[in-house]
């Protein structure tokens, strides 16, 4: 182990690459594990935790202060957890984070990580961050996405995103448990041998993914398809969609005999690129910038139709709302300008629910998350007032927060589910 333990920054290097693995923690279960495999085609040996317990909250107790954003606290906790398991081989071990760039604490994550890693003997492993803000640019020169690879990724999103979304309608139904799951698991393998690294692959063939994955779920035998109360779940990106987050949240409200139902990754990508023109319209920013983030953002938002029209026309399955939409129903609701975290897709995408006969709806946030508590619970008076029958439940997670109590809650809003 190197004698200087204050390292303040571990370069991944292209030496690394060759035969290091990343370790990256679980938020979105189907679109990261669609996401590392096509990035280990690009030569990239990257891992989805998949840990649970109370040891990994235990563990980022010890190691980050108790006042830090929940989040941060599990993935700095799973990340010492893991590496301290003796399953990886620490000097061929590095880890990977996402910085979002905005005023959301989340940007100050992966110093704490260093931090934690410093402080445990390991200051020497890598981390690696992922952004699009520009943050720590050239800092990791054995980590680089080409643009290639990037659109490659980003088809995986899109293609992850519609997986979860048919995923999520099938899995409360099914007549043979596991059916889904498998279902999963089949198209993760066959997405990734279509991405090959020495192939190119173009949209038409992600448009002939889509009626495959429509397909490949129209054969599991499902009994009374849609006939169960749907719960959506909306709040903070992390805490609703990691499992770990939320304490399987998923998984509580199918036993309750619900179906859950979540917007996907691609809604908060395009809220994101959307606050490039808010800036603009608002704040008088760039120009060019905000028209390249309207370019951008009408590009996915064709893309997000062309998910909408093969699920019309197969017609076994509900398709999502256009973004486009969601947008304009927050407005009513909250100003535009609220945008830091999650911001007004908050109330959009509670709105967006309500609208879709899904009144019934858990509010997941970190507790202390000042945005989320401002945009998320603090708007639901002003939902009920135009939306009567919007039945919601704010639920706070962090280390200290009764598993039992939270699922009491929910458990009372169900009781008035309709």
């Amino acid at each position: 182990m190197p004698e200087n333990r204050e390292l303040p920054h571990v370069p991944f290097t292209e030496d690394m690459k060759k035969d290091y693995t990343i370790l990256v923690p679980n938020m979105l279960p189907v679109q990261l594990k669609l996401i590392t495999s096509i990035m280990k085609t690009y030569g990239y040996n990257m891992e989805v935790l998949e840990t649970e317990g109370p040891q990994i909250a235990e563990c980022g107790l010890k190691n980050v202060h108790n006042d830090t954003c929940y989040p941060a606290l599990l993935v700095i906790g799973q990340f010492i957890d893991a590496l301290e398991s003796g399953k990886y081989d620490l000097h061929k071990v590095a880890v990977m984070i996402t910085q979002t760039g905005g005023g959301c604490r989340a940007s100050n994550y992966i110093h704490l990580l260093r931090k934690a890693l410093i402080k445990n003997g390991m200051g020497y492993i890598p981390v690696i961050s992922l952004n699009f803000s520009g943050l720590e640019k050239n800092a990791n020169p054995g980590f680089k996405l080409t643009p290639k690879a990037f659109i490659q990724v980003a088809y995986g999103v899109l293609l992850g995103d519609f997986i979860m979304h048919i995923y999520n309608q099938c899995r409360p139904y099914e007549v043979c448990k596991g059916d889904c799951d498998k279902a999963v698991d089949d198209l993760v393998r066959k997405i990734t041998k279509d991405f090959q690294a020495d192939k190119f692959i173009h949209y038409s063939h992600v448009k002939m993914l889509y009626i495959l994955i429509c397909k490949r779920f129209a054969q599991i035998e499902l009994k009374d398809f849609g006939s169960k109360k749907r719960v959506g779940i909306v709040g903070e990106i992390y805490v609703k969609f990691s499992p770990l987050g939320n304490n399987n949240l998923e998984k509580f409200l199918l036993g309750e005999g619900t179906e859950p139902v979540l917007a996907g990754l691609m809604d908060f990508c395009l809220y994101c690129i959307y606050n490039g023109i808010i800036d603009f319209q608002l704040y008088g920013r760039s120009v060019k910038s905000a028209a390249v983030m309207q370019a951008v953002y009408r590009f996915l938002l064709d893309k997000q139709k062309d998910m909408i029209r093969t699920i019309q026309k197969d017609g076994h399955f509900r398709p999502m709302m256009e973004f486009d939409k969601v947008r304009k129903l927050s407005q009513k609701i909250i100003s535009p300008g609220v945008k830091m975290g999650e911001g007004w897709l908050l109330p959009a995408e509670m709105v967006e629910l309500i609208e879709e006969d899904v009144p019934n709806i858990v509010l997941t946030q970190p507790f202390g998350c000042l945005p989320n508590h401002i945009a998320g619970k603090g708007m639901i008076r002003k939902i009920r007032e135009q939306y009567p029958n919007a039945n919601i439940v704010s639920v706070d997670y962090d280390p200290g927060a009764s598993r039992i109590n939270q699922e009491n809650r929910i458990k009372l809003m169900l009781s008035n589910a309709k």
